[in-house]
């Protein structure tokens, strides 16, 4: 799979304007791709804000939202019927050819990957958000990457949903 040329710009543009919630329902998509994994209905949505990711029970979203303060949670867990949801974000900042790396590396694991969307937002091809999916023996786990190039930040997000 290859990136996906987005039109419309992003809508955040720093790592401290995003925001985290479990209880949204799906926004306007810029591109979404639908997967089963591990026998769960996954879709992964590109937003011009940033990202969802609906996985059984979940709905996970990180984005830049109108009205709500951003900052991420270091950490998050919840449970959902018979599953465990596990939340996790960092921020990194990066030294020009530093992000540049990065941002290729984000890129080629997401190209190789045939559970991954990924969108890139005009203005600069490292102007990225990404998303991939890994299947577990007791669940499934996903990883996106959020990057900004007029700070030369990157939002790595990582969740993991286990049966109980």
């Amino acid at each position: 799979m290859s990136g996906i040329a987005l039109t419309t710009p992003y809508l955040d543009t720093d790592a401290d304007q995003l925001s985290f919630s479990l209880a949204l329902p799906a926004l306007d998509a810029l591109a979404e791709r639908d997967l089963k994994v591990g026998g769960l209905d996954v879709r992964l949505r590109l937003l011009g804000a940033s990202h969802q990711v609906f996985a059984g029970p979940v709905r996970e979203t990180v984005a830049c939202l109108p009205g709500v303060a951003g900052g991420l949670p270091g950490t998050a867990v919840q449970e959902f019927d018979d599953w465990t949801y596990r939340f996790g974000a960092r921020v990194r900042h990066f030294t020009p050819a530093g992000f540049s790396n990065r941002v290729a590396w984000i890129r080629s694991r997401s190209d190789h990957n045939p559970e991954a969307l990924y969108g890139i937002f005009p203005g600069s091809p490292e102007a990225v958000t990404a998303l991939t999916v890994d299947r577990h023996a007791t669940g499934l786990s996903w990883r996106t990457w959020h990057t900004y190039p007029q700070s030369r930040q990157i939002v790595a997000t990582h969740t993991r949903l286990e049966a109980r």
